[in-house]
């Protein structure tokens, strides 16, 4: 994400120390971060992250 390689990532059955520091490094870089709900939680056991173009759509397909 913060290299620009992906728009966008999800991570799922992962704990808050999978992806707390990535969300730093993420959003520092112009990215988004949210729980698979599209909140802000880190203990949600998931994680979805995006250049934030795309973090919308991604999160309304998880929710189908």
């Amino acid at each position: 994400m913060a290299a620009g390689l992906l728009d966008g990532f999800v991570m799922y059955g992962s704990a808050s120390w999978d992806h707390a520091a990535t969300a730093v490094i993420v959003e520092e870089a112009g990215g988004r971060y949210s729980d698979l709900a599209g909140g802000r939680r880190l203990d949600g056991g998931g994680a979805i992250f995006s250049n934030g173009h795309v973090h919308t759509a991604i999160v309304n397909a998880l929710r189908g």
